[in-house]
């Protein structure tokens, strides 16, 4: 059965959906069935994986208006563990449509209920709103994994959507619960990194991530090459960066008997 991971911040610009593309792809790496599905009006992560933006596609749009299965919308990807359920700017019409239908916000979890008993990951990339798009998202995930910069104002961002996910816990998903915080384009050298990482610590506690992804010129590359970090330049700081995460999420969720019985069987 996939654990189901929504990366989450309402705040752009913090690396969601770099997180979410490579996450995702570290973890296929690993030789995990893992699933990304894109559920950004943006379509960032569709394009990130090489997709190109075409509106009659099957999409994330389609199964949260109940028009198509999960499984007909899965597209391959250049890795052979990983899928994706592609977006499309259509998506932004779904934030209108849904909100007088019934059961807007279990949307999404219906749709891949049917696809849990064939991956072992499924990676949400959510939009940086608290939209109906996100609620979707955080109502089908068990947990949540938030990135963040090691900046001030990111400190009171994160209070808003720790906020959003009590009130979810409290009239939707009472399971859901924080995978972790992950800090990115971190750059350890500075003081105020320093002190935001301490800060953070002493309230996320084991929560917070061991791995910090820094800033990295072929991370930042990689999209526009349609590849993943590990793709493009797998020596980078950034990709060795995003393997060590998908090490600590899958150390935490997947021990490696069960590994390797899933491969042997």
């Amino acid at each position: 059965m996939a654990r189901v991971i929504a990366v989450a911040n309402q705040k752009g610009g913090v690396g969601k959906t770099t997180t979410a593309i490579n996450l995702a792809s570290s973890l296929a790496a690993a030789e995990v069935d893992t699933l990304l599905v894109d559920c950004d009006p943006q379509a960032n992560a569709t394009s990130g994986l090489g997709l190109i933006k075409d509106p009659e596609r099957i999409s994330t749009y389609h199964l949260l208006m109940r028009e198509a299965h999960g499984e007909n919308a899965l597209k391959p990807t250049g890795l052979d563990q990983l899928w994706i359920i592609p977006a499309h700017k259509n998506l932004i019409g779904a934030n209108i449509e849904l909100v007088e239908a019934e059961r807007r916000e279990f949307r999404l979890r219906e749709a891949l209920e049917p696809l849990k008993d064939r991956f072992q990951f499924i990676v949400l990339d959510c939009p940086p709103a608290l939209d109906l798009l996100t609620l979707n998202a955080l109502v089908a995930a068990d947990a949540v994994l938030i990135p963040m910069q090691a900046e001030y104002f990111a400190l009171e961002g994160v209070s808003e959507l720790l906020d959003t996910i009590e009130r979810i816990r409290g009239s939707f998903n009472p399971e859901l619960t924080i995978e972790g915080v992950v800090l990115t384009m971190f750059d350890e050298r500075t003081n105020l990194a320093q002190q935001v990482t301490a800060e953070l610590k002493r309230f996320f506690g084991d929560k917070l991530c061991e791995t910090t992804i820094p800033r990295n010129i072929r991370l930042a590359e990689a999209p526009s090459h349609g590849k993943p970090a590990l793709l493009y330049d797998v020596r980078s700081r950034g990709a060795e960066s995003y393997i060590r995460l998908a090490k600590e999420i899958i150390s935490h969720h997947l021990p490696a008997t069960q590994l390797v019985a899933d491969k042997t069987a």
